[in-house]
């Protein structure tokens, strides 16, 4: 049995229904109980109190761990998380990290944490997720246009479908244990770039009102923590060469090219209209 948190998530919740409709038996966990398919259990836990979990993980086998940014903010300890884990009986982590830790941008702690366990481990290291665009939904669908800094710097975004497939592979297939995998899509795209392939799917041309970098903080900082706001922003507005670079990892684990922004966008259009 497989037990997912996160399960409401871009990620995890596409990862239960894939786990899902492979056959595997999962366990959906969120704070709040949630939607889910058919013949998956429910559980609410909060990874803040690790001993919540412990009665998702009654027969897991693996786990999918995603640490929320409330989960940060709160002083989240993921050593704790993974003793309940271990003292479950788990045999198998796989942990959403972030590409920022290869870079140097974050730090490595969780990571350290969870190939220190002493469980078989893989962790995925995405960079950019499209689905942070569904931040410009509002002003697309009042005025059809994208607010946003550093329009013409392009970064390889990755639909977070494949990011959850990826996940799936990782979590019941063989060859992953002590894996370090890089998600990326499968080129680089400009927010330019990705209002039009927005545009494109909703039929009408979307415009790009670009903002200081201090309009933009000013911005994020309602709903982000500072000094992951400057991260981000420094990340976007100046990324380093690794950060520019597809990864062909999404390949490698699934033996299909990474999903375009294009079809990501199809996919989400209705958010935009």
């Amino acid at each position: 049995m497989i037990v997912v948190t996160g399960a409401t998530g871009n990620v995890g919740r596409p990862l239960v229904r894939a786990l899902a409709a492979a056959g595997e038996e999962v366990t959906a966990v969120a704070r709040r109980v949630p939607d889910a398919p058919d013949g998956v259990a429910c559980v609410p836990a909060d990874l803040l109190r690790p001993e919540t979990l412990e009665p998702a993980l009654r027969g897991a086998t693996a786990v999918f761990l995603l640490t929320s940014g409330d989960w940060h903010a709160g002083g989240g300890d993921l050593p704790a998380v993974l003793d309940v884990v271990r003292a479950a009986g788990v045999k198998r982590v796989v942990l959403l990290s972030s590409q920022g830790v290869g870079t140097g941008r974050h730090s490595p702690h969780l990571e350290e944490a969870v190939t220190a366990s002493g469980l078989g481990w893989t962790l995925l290291r995405p960079g950019g997720f499209a689905s942070n665009d569904l931040a410009w939904a509002e002003a697309v669908r009042a005025t059809r246009t994208v607010p946003t800094p550093f329009p013409d710097v392009a970064l390889p975004v990755i639909d977070p479908a494949d990011i959850a497939e990826v996940a799936a592979a990782a979590l019941v297939g063989d060859g992953h244990l002590g894996r370090v995998y890089e998600l990326t899509g499968p080129a680089p795209l400009s927010p330019r770039e990705r209002a039009a392939a927005i545009g494109a799917a909703l039929g009408e041309p979307v415009r790009v009102v670009e903002l200081s970098r201090a309009e933009a903080r000013e911005r994020m900082v309602r709903s982000m923590p500072e000094r992951v706001v400057e991260a981000t922003l420094d990340a976007v507005g100046d990324p380093l060469p690794a950060e520019r670079t597809p990864s062909p990892d999404v390949e490698r684990v699934l033996g299909r090219p990474a999903r375009t922004y294009a079809e990501w966008a199809g996919r989400t259009a209705a958010a935009f209209r």
